[in-house]
């Protein structure tokens, strides 16, 4: 009984097959299109096609000029307060089963995002200056 039971729980190779196999053909899709749009495509290289494009303005100056770190800030801090949201949805799904320990639960997540909010407001993250 027990070699039964430890024999389904690890599968053998063969159980990994169509994994393998799905694999093998997703890469050789891959391999394939890129093969195929190599030869078949136009190999013509114009002064047109030659020039940077950014959305019909012409580029000005250097790509790699620093950028001010505001924006990176903005968008971790969107993110981060966004992913807290979606966890408020398996609680309101199942808010009446938590009972009081769940509300609990979840007034404690909500302080501890709250307490990150004040945070980034006392240190001003959320102020523009430029």
């Amino acid at each position: 009984m027990n070699a039964l039971l430890f024999q389904a729980a690890h599968g053998t190779p063969i159980d990994y097959l169509p994994v393998f196999l799905q694999l093998v053909v997703a890469i050789g899709f891959v391999i394939f299109m890129l093969v195929v749009t190599h030869l078949l495509g136009p190999k013509r290289a114009t002064g047109d096609k030659l020039i940077n494009f950014e959305s019909g303005i012409p580029s000005v100056g250097n790509a790699r000029q620093p950028m001010a770190i505001k924006y990176f800030l903005v968008a971790i801090l969107f993110v981060l307060f966004d992913v807290e949201v979606i966890f408020f949805y398996p609680y309101a799904v199942n808010f009446r089963a938590l009972g009081t320990e769940g509300f609990y639960a979840v007034l404690m997540f909500v302080a501890f995002f709250f307490c990150g909010f004040i945070y980034i407001l006392k240190k001003g993250a959320l102020e523009w200056e430029e």
